[in-house]
Protein backbone atom coordinates (compact mmCIF):
# COMPACT_ATOMS: atom_id res chain seq x y z
CA UNK A 1 0.00 0.00 0.00
CA UNK A 2 1.40 3.38 -1.14
CA UNK A 3 1.38 5.47 2.06
CA UNK A 4 2.38 8.82 0.02
CA UNK A 5 -0.11 11.81 -0.84
CA UNK A 6 -0.77 11.61 -4.61
CA UNK A 7 1.35 14.40 -6.09
CA UNK A 8 -0.56 17.46 -6.99
CA UNK A 9 1.16 19.77 -9.50
CA UNK A 10 0.63 23.81 -9.98
CA UNK A 11 1.91 25.16 -13.36
CA UNK A 12 2.56 28.85 -12.00
CA UNK A 13 1.78 30.99 -14.64
CA UNK A 14 1.96 34.13 -12.50
CA UNK A 15 2.31 37.58 -15.29
CA UNK A 16 4.25 35.02 -17.87
CA UNK A 17 1.13 35.66 -20.14
CA UNK A 18 2.81 39.13 -21.10
CA UNK A 19 -0.41 41.10 -20.39
CA UNK A 20 -2.52 39.01 -23.31
CA UNK A 21 -5.30 36.80 -22.26
CA UNK A 22 -4.98 34.89 -25.23
CA UNK A 23 -1.72 34.00 -23.91
CA UNK A 24 -2.80 32.96 -20.93
CA UNK A 25 -5.23 30.83 -22.28
CA UNK A 26 -3.16 29.22 -24.43
CA UNK A 27 -0.71 28.82 -21.28
CA UNK A 28 -4.20 26.92 -19.59
CA UNK A 29 -4.50 24.80 -22.27
CA UNK A 30 -1.12 23.04 -22.75
CA UNK A 31 -0.55 22.93 -19.41
CA UNK A 32 -4.03 20.80 -19.31
CA UNK A 33 -3.62 18.70 -22.75
CA UNK A 34 -0.19 18.65 -23.05
CA UNK A 35 1.10 19.05 -19.36
CA UNK A 36 -1.27 16.67 -17.77
CA UNK A 37 -1.18 18.87 -14.70
CA UNK A 38 -3.91 19.66 -12.08
CA UNK A 39 -3.82 23.04 -11.10
CA UNK A 40 -2.88 26.49 -13.07
CA UNK A 41 -1.95 30.01 -11.08
CA UNK A 42 -2.11 33.21 -11.82
CA UNK A 43 -1.48 36.83 -9.57
CA UNK A 44 -3.16 39.73 -8.50
CA UNK A 45 -1.99 42.69 -7.50
CA UNK A 46 -3.69 46.38 -6.51
CA UNK A 47 -0.65 47.77 -6.94
CA UNK A 48 -1.62 51.72 -5.99
CA UNK A 49 -2.18 49.75 -2.51
CA UNK A 50 1.09 47.45 -2.71
CA UNK A 51 3.48 50.14 -3.63
CA UNK A 52 4.91 53.60 -2.49
CA UNK A 53 4.55 56.37 -4.55
CA UNK A 54 8.23 56.35 -4.91
CA UNK A 55 8.26 52.49 -6.25
CA UNK A 56 5.38 53.39 -8.24
CA UNK A 57 6.89 56.07 -10.18
CA UNK A 58 10.51 54.70 -10.09
CA UNK A 59 11.97 53.13 -13.47
CA UNK A 60 12.03 49.20 -13.29
CA UNK A 61 15.73 48.11 -11.71
CA UNK A 62 16.05 46.05 -15.03
CA UNK A 63 15.03 47.77 -18.19
CA UNK A 64 14.94 44.69 -20.32
CA UNK A 65 12.47 43.03 -18.77
CA UNK A 66 10.00 46.36 -18.04
CA UNK A 67 6.95 46.35 -19.78
CA UNK A 68 6.30 50.19 -18.87
CA UNK A 69 7.81 53.43 -18.47
CA UNK A 70 8.32 53.11 -14.67
CA UNK A 71 7.54 49.93 -12.30
CA UNK A 72 3.96 51.10 -11.71
CA UNK A 73 3.52 50.98 -15.27
CA UNK A 74 4.97 47.88 -15.84
CA UNK A 75 3.01 46.07 -13.49
CA UNK A 76 -0.40 47.60 -14.53
CA UNK A 77 0.42 46.15 -18.11
CA UNK A 78 0.89 42.93 -16.42
CA UNK A 79 -2.19 42.86 -14.63
CA UNK A 80 -5.61 41.32 -15.46
CA UNK A 81 -8.45 42.67 -13.99
CA UNK A 82 -11.05 40.80 -12.15
CA UNK A 83 -13.56 40.04 -15.19
CA UNK A 84 -10.33 38.92 -17.20
CA UNK A 85 -9.79 36.23 -13.72
CA UNK A 86 -12.91 35.18 -14.03
CA UNK A 87 -13.02 34.48 -17.76
CA UNK A 88 -10.04 32.79 -16.79
CA UNK A 89 -11.62 30.51 -14.17
CA UNK A 90 -14.40 29.97 -16.50
CA UNK A 91 -12.10 28.76 -19.31
CA UNK A 92 -10.10 26.49 -16.94
CA UNK A 93 -13.81 24.89 -15.70
CA UNK A 94 -14.44 24.22 -19.62
CA UNK A 95 -11.30 22.37 -20.09
CA UNK A 96 -10.96 20.91 -16.59
CA UNK A 97 -8.24 22.35 -15.21
CA UNK A 98 -8.33 23.96 -11.16
CA UNK A 99 -7.36 27.67 -11.20
CA UNK A 100 -6.11 30.00 -9.00
CA UNK A 101 -4.16 32.69 -8.15
CA UNK A 102 -1.68 34.50 -5.78
CA UNK A 103 -3.08 37.94 -3.75
CA UNK A 104 -0.60 40.29 -2.77
CA UNK A 105 -2.67 42.77 -1.21
CA UNK A 106 -6.31 42.79 0.53
CA UNK A 107 -7.81 44.08 -2.14
CA UNK A 108 -6.52 41.65 -4.17
CA UNK A 109 -7.63 39.22 -1.71
CA UNK A 110 -11.18 40.24 -1.98
CA UNK A 111 -11.07 40.19 -5.52
CA UNK A 112 -9.94 36.87 -5.61
CA UNK A 113 -12.06 35.43 -2.93
CA UNK A 114 -15.37 36.58 -4.89
CA UNK A 115 -14.22 33.83 -7.59
CA UNK A 116 -14.19 31.64 -4.95
CA UNK A 117 -11.58 29.21 -6.56
CA UNK A 118 -10.20 25.97 -4.53
CA UNK A 119 -7.30 27.73 -3.29
CA UNK A 120 -5.93 31.02 -2.92
CA UNK A 121 -1.96 31.46 -2.80
CA UNK A 122 -0.14 34.07 -0.52
CA UNK A 123 3.39 34.51 -1.72
CA UNK A 124 6.70 34.59 0.17
CA UNK A 125 6.40 38.44 0.20
CA UNK A 126 2.97 38.92 1.84
CA UNK A 127 3.07 36.13 4.00
CA UNK A 128 3.39 38.53 7.11
CA UNK A 129 0.85 40.39 6.08
CA UNK A 130 -2.11 38.94 8.69
CA UNK A 131 -4.82 41.83 7.84
CA UNK A 132 -5.22 40.42 4.64
CA UNK A 133 -4.75 36.78 6.19
CA UNK A 134 -7.38 37.28 8.77
CA UNK A 135 -10.07 38.47 5.86
CA UNK A 136 -9.09 35.36 4.29
CA UNK A 137 -9.64 33.25 6.77
CA UNK A 138 -13.09 34.93 8.24
CA UNK A 139 -14.79 35.07 4.20
CA UNK A 140 -12.76 32.75 2.14
CA UNK A 141 -14.13 28.74 2.56
CA UNK A 142 -11.26 27.34 0.16
CA UNK A 143 -7.77 26.29 1.18
CA UNK A 144 -4.89 29.26 1.67
CA UNK A 145 -1.40 28.02 0.36
CA UNK A 146 1.42 29.92 1.99
CA UNK A 147 5.18 29.76 0.89
CA UNK A 148 7.46 30.08 3.70
CA UNK A 149 10.45 31.84 1.42
CA UNK A 150 12.51 34.95 3.07
CA UNK A 151 10.89 33.83 6.11
CA UNK A 152 12.07 32.80 9.72
CA UNK A 153 10.96 29.37 11.49
CA UNK A 154 9.56 31.80 14.29
CA UNK A 155 7.61 33.85 11.40
CA UNK A 156 6.44 30.58 10.72
CA UNK A 157 5.77 29.28 14.15
CA UNK A 158 3.72 32.47 14.19
CA UNK A 159 1.81 31.43 10.98
CA UNK A 160 0.85 28.32 11.69
CA UNK A 161 -0.68 29.55 15.68
CA UNK A 162 -2.71 32.40 13.62
CA UNK A 163 -4.14 29.73 11.51
CA UNK A 164 -4.79 27.11 14.20
CA UNK A 165 -6.51 30.21 16.54
CA UNK A 166 -8.51 31.04 13.61
CA UNK A 167 -9.80 27.16 13.34
CA UNK A 168 -8.38 27.36 9.80
CA UNK A 169 -4.88 25.33 9.66
CA UNK A 170 -6.49 22.34 8.50
CA UNK A 171 -7.16 24.50 5.29
CA UNK A 172 -3.53 25.29 4.94
CA UNK A 173 -1.03 23.98 2.93
CA UNK A 174 2.65 25.15 4.08
CA UNK A 175 5.20 25.45 1.40
CA UNK A 176 9.09 24.84 1.22
CA UNK A 177 10.46 27.33 -0.72
CA UNK A 178 13.96 29.70 -1.33
CA UNK A 179 12.84 33.39 -3.05
CA UNK A 180 14.99 33.58 -5.99
CA UNK A 181 15.22 33.70 -9.63
CA UNK A 182 16.47 31.15 -10.54
CA UNK A 183 17.71 29.41 -6.91
CA UNK A 184 20.88 27.41 -7.33
CA UNK A 185 20.94 23.81 -6.15
CA UNK A 186 22.60 24.68 -3.01
CA UNK A 187 20.47 27.28 -2.25
CA UNK A 188 17.40 25.35 -2.81
CA UNK A 189 17.53 23.39 1.09
CA UNK A 190 15.29 20.44 0.03
CA UNK A 191 15.48 19.27 3.70
CA UNK A 192 13.95 21.62 5.47
CA UNK A 193 10.83 20.01 4.03
CA UNK A 194 11.10 17.42 6.68
CA UNK A 195 11.59 20.50 9.18
CA UNK A 196 7.98 21.62 8.19
CA UNK A 197 6.87 18.08 8.28
CA UNK A 198 8.17 16.95 11.63
CA UNK A 199 6.76 20.30 12.77
CA UNK A 200 3.32 20.70 11.27
CA UNK A 201 2.01 17.81 9.43
CA UNK A 202 -0.50 16.95 11.86
CA UNK A 203 -1.74 20.29 12.19
CA UNK A 204 -1.45 21.79 8.90
CA UNK A 205 -3.26 20.20 5.66
CA UNK A 206 -0.23 19.37 3.41
CA UNK A 207 3.13 20.20 3.06
CA UNK A 208 3.99 21.63 -0.26
CA UNK A 209 7.29 22.49 -2.69
CA UNK A 210 7.75 25.73 -4.72
CA UNK A 211 10.81 25.50 -6.63
CA UNK A 212 12.58 28.39 -8.67
CA UNK A 213 15.70 26.15 -9.44
CA UNK A 214 16.38 24.30 -13.33
CA UNK A 215 15.62 21.41 -14.14
CA UNK A 216 12.75 18.58 -12.68
CA UNK A 217 15.33 16.59 -10.79
CA UNK A 218 14.87 18.26 -7.17
CA UNK A 219 11.21 18.58 -7.30
CA UNK A 220 11.49 14.69 -7.41
CA UNK A 221 13.06 14.41 -4.54
CA UNK A 222 10.88 16.96 -3.24
CA UNK A 223 8.04 14.90 -3.47
CA UNK A 224 9.96 11.81 -2.33
CA UNK A 225 10.59 13.78 0.90
CA UNK A 226 6.76 14.00 1.32
CA UNK A 227 5.68 17.33 -0.06
CA UNK A 228 2.92 16.36 -1.96
CA UNK A 229 1.92 19.72 -3.60
CA UNK A 230 4.78 20.76 -6.27
CA UNK A 231 5.05 24.25 -7.97
CA UNK A 232 6.74 25.71 -10.29
CA UNK A 233 6.93 28.34 -12.94
CA UNK A 234 5.61 27.74 -16.30
CA UNK A 235 5.90 29.53 -19.47
CA UNK A 236 6.00 28.91 -23.73
CA UNK A 237 9.38 30.29 -23.84
CA UNK A 238 12.18 31.21 -21.31
CA UNK A 239 13.75 33.58 -23.55
CA UNK A 240 10.61 35.92 -23.28
CA UNK A 241 10.75 39.37 -21.78
CA UNK A 242 10.04 39.32 -18.18
CA UNK A 243 11.22 38.05 -14.72
CA UNK A 244 10.01 35.36 -14.15
CA UNK A 245 10.92 33.27 -17.81
CA UNK A 246 14.48 32.18 -17.02
CA UNK A 247 13.31 30.41 -13.78
CA UNK A 248 10.16 28.96 -15.72
CA UNK A 249 9.80 25.52 -17.25
CA UNK A 250 8.96 25.13 -20.66
CA UNK A 251 5.85 22.79 -22.17
CA UNK A 252 7.80 20.07 -22.39
CA UNK A 253 9.80 20.22 -19.22
CA UNK A 254 6.41 20.47 -17.24
CA UNK A 255 5.30 17.71 -19.11
CA UNK A 256 8.03 15.32 -18.22
CA UNK A 257 8.01 16.66 -14.70
CA UNK A 258 4.22 15.63 -13.69
CA UNK A 259 4.96 12.24 -15.95
CA UNK A 260 8.19 11.35 -13.36
CA UNK A 261 6.30 12.29 -10.21
CA UNK A 262 3.28 10.54 -11.24
CA UNK A 263 6.03 7.52 -12.02
CA UNK A 264 7.45 8.11 -8.68
CA UNK A 265 4.57 8.14 -6.79
CA UNK A 266 3.36 4.71 -8.38
CA UNK A 267 7.15 3.43 -7.12
CA UNK A 268 6.80 4.21 -3.50
CA UNK A 269 5.64 0.91 -1.60
CA UNK A 270 7.00 -1.98 -0.37
CA UNK A 271 6.78 -5.22 -1.93
CA UNK A 272 3.49 -6.77 -0.78
CA UNK A 273 5.03 -10.24 -0.83
CA UNK A 274 8.44 -11.54 -0.66
CA UNK A 275 8.39 -12.69 -4.48
CA UNK A 276 6.45 -10.84 -6.79
CA UNK A 277 4.39 -12.62 -9.71
CA UNK A 278 6.70 -10.68 -12.56
CA UNK A 279 9.62 -12.25 -10.36
CA UNK A 280 8.43 -15.49 -9.82
CA UNK A 281 8.63 -16.48 -13.59
CA UNK A 282 12.27 -14.94 -13.46
CA UNK A 283 12.89 -17.23 -10.47
CA UNK A 284 11.70 -20.06 -12.08
CA UNK A 285 13.68 -19.68 -15.11
CA UNK A 286 17.06 -18.17 -13.56
CA UNK A 287 17.14 -19.42 -9.79
CA UNK A 288 19.37 -22.17 -8.75
CA UNK A 289 19.86 -23.25 -12.51
CA UNK A 290 22.79 -26.27 -12.35
CA UNK A 291 26.29 -24.65 -13.35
Amino acid sequence: MNSYKKPYIIAEIGCNHKGQIEIAKELIKIAKIFCNVDAVKFQKRNNVELLTEEQYNAPHPNPQNSYGDTYGAHREYLEFNLAQNAELKKYCEEIGIVYSTSVWDLTSAKEIASLNPEFIKIPSACNNNYEMLAWLCDNYKGEIHISTGMTTKNETEDLVNFFTEKGRNKDLVLYNCTSGYPVPFDDVCLLDINLLIEKYSDKVKHIGFSGHHLGIAVDVAAFTLGANIIERHYTIDRTWKGTDHAASLEPEGLRKLARDLKAVHKALTFKSQDILPIEQVQRDKLKNQKV
